[in-house]
C-alpha cells in the first residue's frame, strides 16, 4: 500500500517540486495551497489532516517575504509560528511524520565558521524569529519530526535569484551584486530528494540541507552568467549600497553535520546543481 503524503504550500517553489517528486516515487500525494487549506485556521487544518490521515506531512507553507515581515510581524508569526503549531498538532494526532522547512535566517550571521545544527540561534529580523518560533512549536508538540533548515533556494518554479539574474542579464549590460553576504545556494530538486531520503528513515531531528560549498551573491551571479553563456559585467557592491527593511545574515554558511552523522549523502556542489538547473 502506498504511503499518503500531505504537502502544505503545494503551489510554492519547493512545494511544487515536492508534489512532483513524491508523485513520481509512487506516494499518494495530496497538495494543499492556501486556497484549499489555510494553515492559520486550526479547525480546518485538523479536519483536513484527520480526514486524510497521511503517513507523512511536508510543511513548506510559509510567510517568506522577508522585508514585508518587518512591517507585518503579526501576520508573519500567525503563519510561520501558529500555522506551524496547527500543522504539528494535527500531524501528531494522526501519527504522521512531519517535515518542517526552516531557514538560515534563524542565525545572525556573525560567525566566521559554518553553522551546524547545534549552533546557537539568534535571528535578526521578524522572518527569522517567526520561523524559529515555528521550529520551537514543532519540537514541543510533535514526536517524529525533521526540521530542515535551508538557504538561498532556487528552482524551476516560482521567483528566485537565478531567474532574476537571467532576466536582468538579457536586459542589461552591467549589474551590481552584493558581495559581502555569504551562504549556500540550494537547488529545489536536490532539496526535495534529500527530504525524500529523510522521511524514509526514522532519524528525526534538525538538519541543515543546502548544496555543498558556499559563495557570495556576487560569485553566485557570476557563475549563473558564465554557465548560461550570458555576457554581463558584474560589479561587487556592499549590503549598505542596497538598504532593505530587514537585516540579512552576512554569513550563513551551513555545516551538514546531521546529514553526515546520520549516514546521509551530502548534496552535490552548488555549481553542479546550478549547471543541472540551467541545462534542463
Amino acid at each position: 500500500m502506498s504511503q499518503k503524503v500531505l504537502i502544505t504550500g503545494a503551489n510554492g517553489q519547493l512545494g511544487k517540486e515536492l508534489v512532483e517528486l513524491f508523485t513520481e516515487k509512487g506516494f499518494e500525494v495530496y497538495g494543499f495551497g492556501r486556497d484549499k487549506m489555510d494553515i492559520t485556521n486550526q479547525a480546518q487544518v485538523q479536519e483536513v489532516i484527520n480526514t486524510l490521515k497521511p503517513n507523512i506531512v511536508l510543511h513548506s507553507a510559509a510567510h517568506t517575504q522577508v522585508d514585508l515581515a518587518e512591517s507585518e510581524p503579526d501576520q508573519a508569526f500567525l503563519i510561520n509560528a501558529y500555522g506551524t503549531r496547527n500543522v504539528a498538532v494535527a500531524a501528531e494526532a494522526v501519527g504522521a511524520k512531519l517535515v518542517y522547512v526552516s531557514t538560515d535566517y534563524v542565525f545572525d550571521g556573525t560567525s566566521n565558521e559554518p553553522y551546524n545544527e547545534f549552533s546557537p540561534t539568534s535571528p535578526l529580523g521578524v522572518y527569522g524569529k517567526s520561523k524559529l518560533a515555528g521550529e520551537q512549536f514543532v519540537r514541543d508538540l510533535h514526536s517524529k519530526f525533521f526540521i530542515v533548515r535551508t538557504s538561498w533556494v532556487y528552482g524551476k518554479y516560482g521567483a528566485n535569484f537565478v531567474k532574476t539574474m537571467l532576466k536582468l542579464g538579457e536586459e542589461r549590460e552591467e549589474l551590481s551584486v552584493v558581495a559581502d553576504q555569504r551562504g549556500c545556494p540550494t537547488y529545489t530538486l536536490d532539496l526535495a530528494n534529500a527530504i525524500l531520503e529523510l522521511v524514509n528513515s526514522e532519524k528525526y531531528g534538525i538538519y541543515h540541507i543546502s548544496n555543498s560549498g558556499s559563495c557570495s551573491w556576487y560569485e553566485f551571479a557570476q557563475a549563473i552568467f558564465e554557465e548560461a553563456g550570458i555576457n554581463v559585467k558584474v560589479t561587487p557592491c556592499t549590503t549598505a549600497d542596497f538598504p532593505r527593511p530587514a537585516a540579512r545574515p552576512a554569513y550563513s554558511v551551513f555545516k551538514h553535520m546531521a546529514l553526515k552523522m546520520n549516514g546521509f549523502e551530502e548534496l552535490r556542489h552548488w555549481k553542479k546543481g546550478l549547471s543541472h538547473f540551467l541545462n534542463q
